[in-house]
């Protein structure tokens, strides 16, 4: 049924698109206002922090320059030296096993933690709670002068007879310190981490898996662990980058790490600034392949969770703004004449 054209529509071309506007006074007229020509909101504060920004960034350049003291005639000799290359490798290693240690740990200390057995679920609680507690340069520290109280470490039977005994300063070397002080501290965060994502997933995924008879280790293993890989992600990337800058505090127990590769050798040459940027060069790329890596792994968990997946290694870089998805346009209801 064809309706009469409204007044509005009679007075106004269709090519003009107009909407009326009332003011904050109650008696003013109505006033028509052509949203095609509107002016964007102006934020004269962004520009203001830009120009900021950038004068700051202008001062450091220039520090980075005309100072004498970064000698990086020398930084670029050092950069590529092979000595680096070995302590580099011992980070990396450090690195790996350690997270490696700390993840299947932190996943049997989750597990425990929300065990129905109390005596279980408080012995790994007391765990996470005695070595988040100590800093890791303390643990480090301590184990690495653990034969002072144990001069020897036997394995056997309690009280009972010992089937292999050595002497600790020859069982705990600076690489064993460094695995046992890193990793143990780096289980009882991951356990945090692990537990939090499992309690992520909705109770009624493990509900209906028991109802289909499966057994609570199976469970857990394909149905609860991958949906709570989206939850676990994105801190553990963290925490990882956060361990490759952790290791360098093993060179309090003279293990040649990347920094005290560099602690070597300033030691003897006094060259201090610049191989300290040598290691901070060398510490940034390898956190920025770290985080190229955790991008793409964020990315592949988040598929299907949400619209808007996280912000990938190229649009930090090239400062790509994330963009939602337009809404379709809304209905348009008729009402009758």
């Amino acid at each position: 049924m064809a309706t009469a054209p409204s007044p509005d529509s009679r007075d106004h071309p269709p090519a003009v698109v107009a909407v009326k506007e009332r003011t904050e006074h109650p008696h003013a007229p109505d006033h028509p206002v052509d949203v095609a020509h509107a002016v964007p909101v102006r934020h004269p504060l962004r520009w203001l922090s830009v120009v900021v920004l950038a004068v700051l960034a202008a001062q450091l350049g220039h520090f980075l320059i005309t100072n004498p003291n970064f000698e990086w005639g020398t930084v670029g000799a050092y950069f590529g030296a092979q000595v680096f290359g070995q302590g580099i490798a011992t980070t990396i290693e450090l690195t790996v096993v350690a997270m490696a240690i700390g993840t299947v740990g932190g996943v049997f200390v989750a597990v425990g933690r929300m065990s129905e057995n109390r005596v279980l679920s408080t012995v790994c609680g007391a765990y996470v709670w005695f070595f988040r507690g100590i800093p890791v340069l303390v643990q480090l520290i301590f184990w690495y002068n653990l034969s002072a109280l144990l001069p020897r470490i036997s394995f056997g039977i309690p009280f009972g007879p010992e089937f292999i005994s050595a002497e600790t300063n020859t069982l705990i070397s600076p690489w064993l310190a460094a695995i046992l002080g890193l990793g143990l501290n780096e289980a009882a965060y991951m356990a945090e981490i692990v537990r939090g994502g499992l309690l992520g997933v909705d109770h009624g995924q493990t509900e209906a898996a028991s109802a289909l008879g499966m057994g609570r280790a199976r469970i857990l293993r394909r149905i609860v662990l991958p949906q709570a890989m989206r939850f676990i992600v994105p801190p553990t990337g963290s925490q990882v980058i956060n361990m490759l800058k952790a290791t360098s505090l093993v060179s309090v127990i003279a293990l040649a790490d990347l920094l005290y590769t560099a602690q070597s050798i300033y030691n003897r040459t006094f060259e201090t600034i610049p191989l300290l940027v040598v290691a901070c060069l060398w510490y940034l790329v390898m956190t920025s392949v770290l985080y190229v890596g955790q991008s793409f792994i964020e990315r592949y968990y988040a598929r299907g969770s949400s619209r808007n997946s996280p912000q990938s290694f190229w649009d930090f870089a090239l400062f790509r703004r994330r963009t939602t998805p337009k809404a379709g346009p809304e209905p348009v209801s008729e009402t009758p004449s």
